[in-house]
């Protein structure tokens, strides 16, 4: 007779493996955008009040690009992120899943590299 605990069970089962680190890029993620709203916000200011040639000396400044391009990859890696989760949480088929997430992640890959790309033709306009 065999006597196996719940644990040997389960054992390679779940998302055990790697949700600490899913949960703290998530969480550092979160953290970074706190500080990093400041430079959208004065983007978003400085295209709705100034002229562009001011918005684009503003943005040509080496910290506020660092800043932009450092808000635009946090928040586009924080909500690949969450969707993922989401995504893992309420879709209920395996291969719909996978799916959904290369697709997700495909998507906001594009949408990085577009943000990114607009920055800086933006600063080399000028």
């Amino acid at each position: 007779m065999k006597y196996r605990t719940p644990l040997t069970k389960a054992r390679g089962l779940g998302s055990a493996k790697s949700g600490t680190t899913h949960w703290w890029a998530q969480r550092v993620t979160a953290a970074a955008l706190i500080p990093l709203s400041y430079w959208l916000i004065k983007l978003i200011d400085l295209g709705a009040s100034a002229p562009y040639a001011e918005t684009q000396a503003w943005l040509a400044a080496p910290l506020n690009t660092v800043g932009v391009l450092a808000f635009i990859a946090a928040a586009f890696y924080h909500a690949g992120l969450g969707l993922r989760v989401v995504i893992e949480d309420y879709v209920g088929r395996e291969g719909c899943k996978i799916v959904s997430i290369w697709l997700v992640n495909l998507i906001f890959a594009l949408l990085t590299l577009t943000a990114l790309s607009a920055v800086f033709r933006t600063i080399q306009v000028g």
